[in-house]
């Protein structure tokens, strides 16, 4: 798989998830990962995050609302993250890439990949999911004109 193939179905893979399209995102991130090494798929997550990202700067600004402007997450319900560990992945890895943490980014991901052939992939698709519903609300907060630009 090319490069631009690769940036291609990760477009596209992000686009299907923001529409709610859940069966074609799928598609697009399984023919990622059968293509590529986990170098490309460690990858592919920065670059879901990168989207997440800008999201969060879209609905927060430049500077992130945490304290010393950092990105950090609080769970709504303790053990949560527990018990969902592709959620917890997700969040996790997004909030570390939008920190530039890249380390832990490849804590978690290494962490992720090595937990087996389910949660591995359910892991990305949680990635994918959370970085959707935060673009679909900053399209939302804009539309409403509660945001700049």
């Amino acid at each position: 798989m090319t490069q631009d193939e690769t940036v291609t179905l990760i477009q596209e893979a992000i686009g299907y998830a923001i529409d709610g399209d859940a069966d074609r995102a799928a598609t697009a991130l399984e023919t990622l990962g059968q293509n590529g090494t986990n170098a490309d798929m460690f990858g592919v997550c920065c670059a879901i995050a990168t989207a997440g990202r800008h999201a969060l700067t879209l609905l927060y600004g430049e500077r992130a609302p945490g304290e010393d402007g950092i990105w950090a997450m609080a769970e709504a319900t303790p053990g949560a993250l527990t018990a969902d560990p592709p959620q917890a992945f997700a969040l996790r890895f997004l909030v570390a890439y939008s920190n530039g943490d890249t380390d832990t980014c490849s804590a978690l991901f290494g962490a992720a990949l090595s937990s087996g052939d389910e949660q591995y992939p359910a892991s990305v698709c949680a990635l994918l999911s959370v970085v959707a519903d935060l673009v679909r609300l900053a399209l939302a907060e804009k539309r409403a004109g509660r945001l700049p630009g």
